[in-house]
């Protein structure tokens, strides 16, 4: 059965086009896009997609799991069927678990709780820990873990031992896989709760200053010089950061860099109202890391827009804003929310924002980026940018409603994936 989508606005970020064509897909495969498409068979499925955007599938780069050790908070089955909802057809998961993927009995635990999971789509992806326990102290069986088949590796924390890190990184540049590293320095960043500045003066919250990320970040890429070994660089959250990178990347340094997407969404000023769903980590930035991080994605500095999608439950979130744990949801939400905040505002264009999103985060990966090409296998996504909807626990797909949109109605709604 060949299906056609008629007058779908298709976007394709690597070739940078934006154009209105019917689309064809039979058998799993594009086999066809056209200005008009009248050859069909007479027994075709027929779509009228006028006004709706078509664009290959989204790849999450790190994200969380409930599954196993906290269930409450998640589980694979959930946390596909949020992805899926939110247009991701790949999903990278952090091995914060428990147990954790510090080795390949940690990893077959969660290969086999997403086989179980009756949801075909998105393909999952598990992040090998770097140290045991993700304690940053000792490292993991890093050839082991990637024999057992890690697409990368990533404690989703801090790893402030430099003589470890440069140790591990020299063991993983003959592994050729990708490692993603979190700049933060605990020491500097203390018990900070916001991002310093005039807003956390003022909402009298102790303040994590930006050179708790950026003095780590420099640190980072003198290691990164040293070994020569090619690192992606996550939670990207301030301006001197975008600058840094930005520089590296100059000097020829093998770095790939993503921020989350709520980073470009929200700053600090959004914090007053003292919502625990915005106690994030890394937290929220001033105006001026916002403004950065946009120009970077815009550039291209920052490869990747990141969800980390990390649920908690009611009664785990819903404490004073400084003792709740750090985290929000996101895979349901976040294409619709930057559609509107970015590319409807023109900060971003559709395939820009597509870009950092599907094929640039399938490049940090390692991986073949999808394509809305004719001959390509058809891993896409349709989208309605005008679909109105309302943030529930009828709605919301995730075990998990920590989010600072819950009971907004949002513009913008996946309608349909092909995977």
């Amino acid at each position: 059965m060949i299906e056609l989508l008629k007058q779908v606005r298709v976007i394709d970020p690597l070739a940078k086009t934006d154009q209105i064509a019917d689309v064809a897909i039979a058998s799993g495969f594009i086999q066809a896009i056209e200005q008009e498409i009248c050859d069909l068979p007479t027994d075709s499925q027929q779509h009228d997609c006028r006004g709706l955007i078509l664009g290959p599938g989204l790849i999450d780069l790190y994200s969380h799991s409930g599954e196993p050790g906290f269930e409450e908070r998640e589980t694979i089955a959930s946390l596909k069927r949020a992805a899926f909802k939110g247009g991701f057809t790949r999903l990278a998961i952090l091995p914060d678990t428990n147990p954790p993927v510090d080795n390949p009995g940690g990893l077959a635990l969660l290969r086999k709780a997403s086989e179980i999971s009756r949801d075909s789509a998105p393909n999952l992806y598990f992040w090998g820990a770097l140290t045991i326990n993700i304690q940053g102290q000792q490292m993991t069986e890093l050839a082991e873990l990637a024999a057992a088949g890690v697409v990368g590796f990533a404690d989703g924390q801090p790893v402030n031992n430099l003589a470890l890190l440069r140790r591990i990184l020299e063991y993983l540049k003959p592994l050729q896989k990708p490692v993603a590293l979190w700049p933060k320095d605990r020491n500097l960043a203390s018990n900070g709760v916001m991002r310093e500045g005039a807003d956390s003066i003022r909402l009298g919250l102790p303040g994590n200053p930006a050179i708790s990320e950026t003095s780590a970040l420099a640190a980072l890429l003198e290691v990164v010089a040293a070994t020569e070994t090619p690192v992606h660089l996550m939670r990207i959250s301030t301006a001197r950061s975008v600058e840094l990178i930005r520089d590296a990347k100059a000097r020829g340094l093998p770095i790939t860099a993503s921020t989350t997407w709520m980073h470009l969404l929200l700053d600090t000023s959004a914090i007053s109202s003292y919502n625990p769903a915005l106690r994030l980590e890394p937290p929220l930035g001033n105006p001026r890391d916002r403004t950065a991080l946009i120009a970077g994605v815009r550039e291209g500095v920052i490869d990747a827009i990141a969800i980390d999608h990390a649920p908690y439950t009611y009664e785990e979130k819903t404490v004073a804003f400084g003792e709740a744990p750090p985290g929000a949801i996101g895979l349901e939400l976040a294409l619709p929310l930057l559609w509107q905040e970015l590319v409807e505002t023109g900060y971003l264009s559709a395939w820009q924002l597509w870009r950092s999103l599907s094929t640039q985060p399938a490049h940090c990966l390692q991986q073949e980026p999808p394509a809305p090409t004719v001959g390509a296998r058809a891993e896409l996504v349709l989208f309605d940018p005008l679909k109105k909807w309302t943030v529930d626990t009828q709605t919301l797909e995730s075990r998990s409603q920590n989010t600072p949109w819950l009971g907004q109605t949002l513009t913008g709604r996946v309608l349909q994936i092909w995977n």
